[in-house]
């Protein structure tokens, strides 16, 4: 039972009723006693450095207890690490300005009000100098990265003989280049950022969300100057993430060590136009991509060349090419070449599908405009390129089912009933059209730790230092639980969140699942085993002397010749209180033999008003190759969320930044437009559900992120078909759809 791909059930989250009826406790939501508030400073220009802070007034005001400025710091050690601190530096401790929005100081007061009107009476004088904040300015400048997931930033695969991939593109019948752009984009989580600090003796608690309570205790135990051992994070819920709080940023290092000199626990609460800079976002881009092909539409070369944002600062950056034209069609020659472009701007850092969610819109878009030069179906054109091995490398997929994904999902869509000829269907004062796209994410497996614990009254614990970021890991540890120890999932009592837990490195990467999925089982065999150990070596066992071998577990019951006993019988006559045991997992032999990726088919339907140029999403169909699902109610919600996250990136969502000053221009919820109910189409999911036990035991790959993936090349694909009209850039506004 517990060594098997699992039977996909659906499940409501176990979770939903804290959540609905407001008793989910996030990072703010923490009671703790005597608890301080900061308020965060941040600069006022985006290079240069603080030459002098007038803090008189703000420790005058009201309920005022400290103001931390880099002429009066808090301690913290070392120099950041952009993986864990999000940034090469530590806040405070220098009086160089990075960026517009950098944090250059704290107020803590006995409320946040007292602390908010506090910190606007602090004065800032700066020697600033003219910031680089343009992508286009900064493009002839542009550097190599280096290397990219193990490979080359400029990386090329060619035919035998043939000596380049301009000889390659010269020698092809047809060829298409297009250049696409899109801006920084921000994450925009329910719940923003936040961490509460409480000092016990030597030992810190620090209330936090984030998606890896593990990673956070490094990160501020090294900033601190402490034990790892004397950090304990807990973060059980989180409101949304989507790769934003992974990194530790400067709030819960500055909660932290403002506590410690305070001695009384300090919360950091966000506001939201702080977590446009305080807390990263995804890169802004332009990427070139080119295709040759033969006229059957066989694809003979692709040469994808991407230019990303990075921070003078540090961060990450999105590997567009690499990520989707590395490896997603079949090509005789294939050359990569991603370049940053180096900026005073906040760090960047990943967001949900980060490289494919970009590549994927340049790419799709590019097969979009061949398909329509050569008059081939954008599925057929598709299809006829899909790679059967993984390019380059040469390895088998481990399970590949893209072009049934293209079936299923024209089936459903109905994609047979398209006329391929723009501007051909009207509907009143609409224009109507349709568009496709393919969706790409690797498998993602890391090592993880589940523990297990049968209790006296009846429930199981199953718990982890995972997260939840509303993605559905609570419910994933209950019915995987459930599954493995053949219990009804209301008896499993999941726990997560809390880096006392069984080690994990948390959610990332479309990975959680995947990756603490098979611990679970590996728990449920190890408690097993462990409560036949007890059952065989305690006298007053009613199983006391029997060979363990003889010994069955059925359904929570230990079972002999001549015994049925449940574990709650059992522990009641042993007189213990629980029995436990923790399993481990992590990457299996097969990698490097396989490629392991999940894949999937947006089909879309776009509505352009005739007169307003207003693009509107109708409908959409999306059919997921990920293996095994585990429960099909939560996954449905992540395609879905997926999906949403496209419509954005797609017809709403870009940071305005201004090249003058490096501000971001509309760091809030009124200018930075997000999809709302209005934007949202009925959204048609649909999983194949073949389980890839090659990848795990499970079978299950990851699927929070695919969902996101080609959204915006389908919906770019669909305004053209509708209009005619070839948006390259996005946001597609109505003014780039006006005649």
């Amino acid at each position: 039972m517990s060594g098997s791909a699992p039977r996909t059930v659906s499940v409501s989250r176990v979770d939903g009723r804290l959540k609905v009826t407001g008793a989910a406790r996030y990072a703010a939501d923490q009671p703790v006693d005597r608890v301080a508030h900061g308020y965060l400073l941040l600069s006022t220009v985006a290079r240069g450095t603080v030459r002098a802070m007038d803090v008189a007034a703000a420790e005058r005001a009201p309920g005022v207890l400290a103001v931390f400025t880099p002429f009066r710091p808090v301690e913290l050690h070392g120099t950041g690490n952009p993986f864990s601190v999000g940034h090469r530096w530590l806040p405070l401790q220098d009086t160089e300005v990075r960026y517009y929005g950098q944090v250059i100081g704290l107020v803590v007061a006995e409320t946040f009000e007292q602390a908010r009107d506090a910190a606007a009476l602090v004065r800032a004088e700066y020697d600033a100098h003219p910031p680089a904040a343009s992508l286009p300015d900064g493009i002839p400048g542009a550097t190599d990265p280096g290397p990219i997931m193990g490979e080359p930033a400029r990386l090329e695969f060619l035919a035998p003989g043939v000596e380049s991939i301009e000889a390659a593109l010269a020698a092809s019948e047809v060829t298409l280049s297009g250049r696409y752009t899109q801006p920084i984009k921000h994450h925009c989580a329910m719940e923003p950022h936040a961490a509460t600090a409480e000092w016990q003796d030597d030992g810190l608690t620090l209330y936090t969300g984030t998606q890896s309570a593990t990673l956070t205790v490094g990160a501020v135990a090294a900033a601190l100057g402490v034990a790892p051992t004397q950090v304990r994070v807990v973060s059980p819920h989180v409101g949304g993430g989507f790769g934003n709080k992974i990194a530790t940023w400067a709030h819960p290092l500055l909660a932290a060590a403002a506590a410690r000199v305070l001695g009384r626990p300090v919360k950091v609460v966000l506001t939201r136009e702080q977590t446009f800079t305080v807390t990263g976002h995804r890169s802004g881009l332009a990427q070139t991509v080119t295709l040759g092909a033969r006229r059957d539409g066989t694809l003979v070369a692709v040469r994808h060349e991407a230019y990303a944002t990075q921070s003078a600062s540090g961060g990450t950056f999105e590997a567009a090419a690499h990520t989707t034209s590395r490896y997603l069609y079949r090509a005789e020659n294939i050359h990569l070449d991603q370049r940053i472009v180096t900026l005073d701007i906040p760090p960047p850092t990943w967001m949900r599908a980060p490289g494919q969610e970009s590549g994927s819109f340049a790419l799709e878009t590019a097969l979009d405009e061949l398909a329509v030069e050569l008059g081939i179906d954008p599925v057929t054109l598709r299809l006829r390129n899909d790679a059967t091995v993984y390019p380059g490398r040469n390895v088998p997929w481990s399970s590949k089912h893209l072009a049934e994904c293209y079936e299923v999902g024209a089936r459903r869509f109905g994609w047979d009933r398209r006329d391929p000829v723009p501007r051909s269907t009207i509907d009143g004062d609409w224009l109507v059209g349709t568009g496709v796209a393919t969706a790409n994410y690797p498998g993602e497996r890391f090592p993880a730790s589940v523990r297990i614990r049968f209790r006296a009254d009846g429930t199981v614990g199953v718990d982890s230092a995972t997260a939840d970021l509303g993605t559905g890991m609570w419910t994933v540890l209950a019915v995987l639980g459930a599954e493995s120890l053949g219990l009804p999932v209301d008896r499993i009592r999941p726990d997560l969140g809390d880096s006392t837990l069984a080690p994990n490195i948390g959610a990332f990467g479309s990975g959680a699942t995947a990756s603490t999925g098979p611990a679970v089982a590996a728990a449920a065999r190890a408690a097993i085993a462990e409560l036949v150990r007890v059952a065989v070596t305690h006298e007053d066992s009613p199983l006391y002397g029997v060979p363990a071998e003889e010994i069955d577990y059925d359904h929570g019951r230990l079972v002999a010749p001549g015994v049925r006993i449940g574990f709650p019988a059992l522990l009641g006559a042993v007189g213990l209180d629980t029995v436990e045991a923790t399993g481990s997992a992590g990457p299996g032999p097969d990698h490097g033999r396989y490629a392991f990726t999940s894949f999937g088919a947006h089909f879309c339907e776009v509505r352009v008003n005739r007169w307003t140029g207003e693009p509107r999403v109708s409908r959409i169909t999306t059919v997921i190759d990920a293996g095994a699902i585990i429960n099909a109610t939560t996954a449905r919600s992540q395609i879905v969320g997926g999906v949403i996250f496209g419509i954005g990136q797609a017809l709403l969502e870009g940071s305005r930044l201004e090249p003058a000053t490096g501000r971001i221009a509309n760091a809030n919820l009124a200018d930075y437009l997000l999809p709302v109910n209005a934007d949202v189409p009925p959204i048609d999911v649909h999983f194949l559900d073949h389980p890839d036990t090659l990848f795990n035991p499970l079978g299950a790959r990851g699927i929070g992120e695919i969902g996101t993936v080609g959204v915006a090349a389908a919906i770019g694909n669909a305004v053209y078909h509708a209009t005619g009209r070839r948006v390259r850039d996005l946001p597609i506004t109505l003014d780039k759809l006006l005649d």
